[in-house]
């Protein structure tokens, strides 16, 4: 079967327009480009610098097949591809001289992937992280709950969560998707930050949530600082944010923990979280197109 025929575009809403179905059939598994492609339009695309995001479909039989995104800086987003389709990718990215700082998808997709980049690029791939993504199944409070609890986070928050996104970022090693400021500015004014807060006031967890698309909602990010960890308090945070989730009418509320983590991996599963699929993370090294 031949692998089908890409089409790339910086334009959102065109994306969106061919691929927007077939996103939308699986919307937990695609929950990346659903919720990606969401704030591309919400922010435009001249939020990212002079190098504009670049959106995909492969095209098989007028049917959309999968589909790609990447935001500068940022990694490479594929969906399910099989080897044949991957490979192909690559040597059509490839041949546009394009550069890419690595690839992430499902285990599969991004192994096969990163391997094509190698053979095509000679770029060395370097496995970031795995990924396990999980879906809500029934809510859980754990028992006991720490004491305190948990509330919305407000202007006076705004200090406490740019020092905490940073922190984040810093700690999974990521590049940040916009700056401190404005990522609490948003998360304030949409109220899709919960906290869980000690007795005597004091914040500390935070739990984000995506905005809803398709009918889905990821939980992203989930902190609390090194000295406040083992203490329940990302599990309480978590279901506060699960909780709004779910009233807000989320079809399917997700998330992604790291596989290397498997503290974080067993708090999800105790409060009703159900594994969906594993992804990869890799990091390519710089290299050249292959010789024509």
């Amino acid at each position: 079967m031949r692998p089908g025929q890409w089409h790339l575009t910086e334009d959102v809403d065109g994306f969106l327009d061919r691929a927007g179905d077939f996103l939308q059939s699986r919307p937990a598994l695609h929950t990346l480009p659903l919720t990606v492609t969401e704030s591309v339009r919400e922010r435009g695309a001249g939020a990212y610098g002079a190098e504009a995001p670049i959106f995909g479909w492969l095209e098989r039989g007028g049917e959309v097949r999968a589909a790609l995104f990447r935001t500068p800086p940022h990694r490479l987003v594929l969906t399910s591809l099989t080897n044949e389709e991957a490979n192909a990718l690559a040597a059509h990215l490839a041949s546009l001289g394009l550069s890419l700082p690595g690839v992430s998808g499902d285990s599969d997709t991004a192994t096969s992937f990163a391997e094509a980049w190698q053979r095509h690029m000679g770029a060395t791939p370097s496995l970031h992280e795995r990924q396990r993504l999980y879906r809500l199944d029934a809510l859980t409070s754990p028992e006991p709950l720490p004491e305190g609890r948990g509330r919305v986070a407000g202007e006076q928050d705004r200090e406490q969560l740019m020092r905490w996104y940073s922190e984040f970022v810093d700690a999974i090693g990521e590049v940040p998707s916009s700056d401190a400021n404005s990522w609490a500015d948003t998360r304030i004014a949409n109220g899709r930050i919960r906290l869980w807060q000690t007795p005597d006031g004091t914040p500390v967890s935070m739990a984000g949530a995506t905005p809803m698309v398709a009918g889905q909602i990821r939980v992203a990010p989930v902190y609390t600082p090194a000295h406040l960890r083992g203490r329940g308090y990302a599990a309480a945070a978590t279901v506060e944010v699960s909780r709004a989730a779910l009233a807000a009418g989320a079809a399917e509320v997700v998330l992604f923990a790291d596989l290397a983590n498997p503290t974080s991996n067993g708090l999800y599963q105790r409060i009703g979280y159900r594994p969906v699929t594993d992804f990869a993370l890799y990091d390519f090294s710089c290299g050249k197109p292959e010789a024509s």
